[in-house]
Order: C-alpha cells, then sequence, then structure tokens
C-alpha cells in the first residue's frame, strides 16, 4: 500500500511539475508581448499572404480608414472593413510584388493597460496607427486603424 502511495504522489508530483513548466512556457508572454504579437500578425497577415493571422489578430468590428496618394490622386478617409481586409490579405503580396524580407516592420507600441492598448506600425505601404483590446480570453485584438502612406 505504502509503494502504491507513493507511486500515485510521484505520479501527481511529475503531473504538476509539467502543467506549471507548460503554463510558464505557453502564457508567460506578457501583455506588451501579446499586444506586439497581434501588430506582427497583422503585418505579416498581409506580407506573407496569411490570412489566418488576420483572423488572429484582427476583430471582426474592425474599423479602418487610410489616407493615401495613388497616381497623383489623393484618397481620403477611405474605409476598410475586417471582410475586405481578411480578403485582401489572401491576394495583396500574391505576386511577391508588394513587400519582401527586406520590407520595414517597425513597431511601437505607444501604452498597454488592462483592457486596452495603442500601437504604431510602420510598413512598406506606410504607417498604422492602431488600438488594441483584451478580449475575455486574454488574447489581443486590433479594434481600429487609421493609416497614411509614407508621410510627405
Amino acid at each position: 500500500m505504502k509503494n502504491l502511495f507513493v507511486s500515485v504522489s510521484l505520479k501527481c508530483l511529475l503531473i504538476t511539475i509539467f502543467a506549471i513548466g507548460f503554463y510558464s512556457y505557453s502564457f508567460g508572454q506578457t501583455d506588451r508581448d501579446l499586444v506586439t504579437n497581434a501588430v506582427e500578425d497583422y503585418v505579416l497577415g498581409l506580407y506573407d499572404v496569411a490570412p489566418e493571422r488576420i483572423a488572429r489578430s484582427v476583430d471582426t468590428s474592425l474599423h479602418k480608414i487610410g489616407y493615401f496618394d495613388y497616381n497623383g490622386e489623393a484618397f481620403y478617409h477611405v474605409p476598410m472593413s475586417f471582410e475586405k481586409l481578411y480578403e485582401l490579405s489572401k491576394t495583396w503580396n500574391k505576386n511577391g510584388d508588394q513587400a519582401n524580407n527586406e520590407s520595414p516592420v517597425d513597431i511601437e507600441i505607444y501604452e498597454v493597460n488592462s483592457k486596452t492598448a495603442s500601437a504604431k506600425l510602420t510598413a512598406v505601404w506606410g504607417i498604422d496607427y492602431m488600438h488594441l483590446s483584451k478580449s475575455k480570453n486574454g488574447s489581443w485584438k486590433i479594434m481600429n486603424i487609421m493609416w497614411q502612406s509614407d508621410p510627405e
């Protein structure tokens, strides 16, 4: 009986050590790290033609507006929904002619609070300013993006 007790206790101890190690590895990232990961998923979702990264990092209620010049014509307050962004991520760099390994991915995290965060991304298309929100499950999602092509 004593050997059975020791065997069960040892198994419980090993399971506990494994669980703590797994928790530390999987969930040991800070909110700041998770916000950075969300912004990185967004940009790499477009660069790498990976719509699953967009789905993981961007909330379906996304409000995105942009300001850019195209062939000498200025466009202001151009809106984009989550659905349009998701579809764009499937084709925007499909031929590798929009972004490559040397394209900028400069992420600045301005502030991270318990439920909200703000960040700036400099990418090949210009600058994105983002607001993120922490969901009930602890993941961070991009809620708002205001962007413009490279400043003049």
